[in-house]
């Protein structure tokens, strides 16, 4: 028997990841993209970046996400949130919450402008042994300026090892009034690969599809998750149009529902860090709505 038909519809650019940085305080044992304390800032010029922006706006897209590493240890981070916002995106900054300057703390309660992080457990030690420094109590800190402050926060939780206090760590945000939380596990890419090779029935199926990430090198791909090995372009040497429009999106589009055709698609407009994270797909997750993995 023939599996599920793949959709060839294809939706218009509406969402990037700009992946600002391989830098981070943190050093997670499950990062996607392996970003720590020795990790670059890549190639890309603020130039290249603004460049980006109004290369985006052009083409019709109205959100992204700062992302990284730590996005704002890039040091034009607060001048990208500030042009896309300027340019009327909206702006999703996603960050690990260890330092939250003031001039952040002011970006983000612009309009339009919103904050995520990743969450771990209710108990100290449960949260450090995962991120691999003593982040806990700056990040839930932050977590309680940014509900007090009333800046749009969502918080993801990540399962890593066997027996976390997900369940807890759940109430435990409710209480300090983050209304949007989901659960997530952990990705098959960087260190949460294990050394083990990258593999494409690891994504959700409708990557490429609506949405693309940018790396701190400029290189274009499906989403952050295949950053590091499934580039279809470099915005330092072709237009983000042509790129997005072009013949190796397209065939990474394909390859990409081909690896994960025996498992039902989700809907492209609810597997992208912009929507609720209580509603959006969790590709491969017990219990999701898809079967493959994002």
């Amino acid at each position: 028997m023939e599996g599920p038909a793949i959709s060839q519809t294809t939706r218009p650019t509406k969402f990037l990841w700009l992946d600002l940085t391989r830098r981070c305080q943190l050093n997670c044992v499950h990062c996607y993209n392996s970003s720590g304390a020795n990790g670059s800032h890549g190639e890309m010029s603020r130039e290249d970046w603004l460049g980006v922006l109004e290369q985006a706006v052009a083409g019709g897209v109205q959100r992204v996400q700062l992302i990284g590493g730590e996005p704002m240890l890039h040091p034009d981070a607060l001048v990208l949130a500030d042009q896309a916002l300027t340019r009327g995106l909206a702006v999703e900054v996603y960050s690990n919450l260890v330092h939250v300057s003031d001039a952040w703390w002011t970006q983000l309660q612009r309009e339009g402008a919103s904050l995520a992080t990743s969450w771990y457990s209710d108990r100290a030690d449960e949260h450090q042994a995962i991120t691999g420094r003593p982040s806990f109590q700056r990040t839930r800190d932050n977590i309680v300026k940014a509900v007090r402050l009333g800046i749009p926060l969502r918080a993801g939780i990540v399962a890593v090892t066997e027996g976390q206090r997900v369940e807890q760590a759940k109430r435990d945000l409710a209480e300090l009034g983050v209304t949007r939380v989901g659960v997530d596990h952990e990705r098959p890419y960087g260190r949460g690969a294990q050394n083990r090779a990258p593999d494409v029935s690891g994504l959700c199926g409708q990557c490429g599809n609506g949405k693309a990430a940018i790396d701190p090198n400029g290189n274009v791909s499906p989403c952050v998750f295949s950053a590091e090995w499934m580039s279809v372009g470099n915005v330092r040497t072709a237009g983000l149009a042509d790129i997005l429009g072009g013949p190796k999106m397209a065939d990474a589009r394909l390859r990409i529902r081909h690896a994960v055709r025996g498992g039902k698609l989700c809907d492209p407009d609810r597997c992208d860090p912009g929507c609720d994270p209580n509603e959006e797909c969790r590709p491969g997750y017990p219990g999701s709505a898809c079967h493959p993995r994002n």
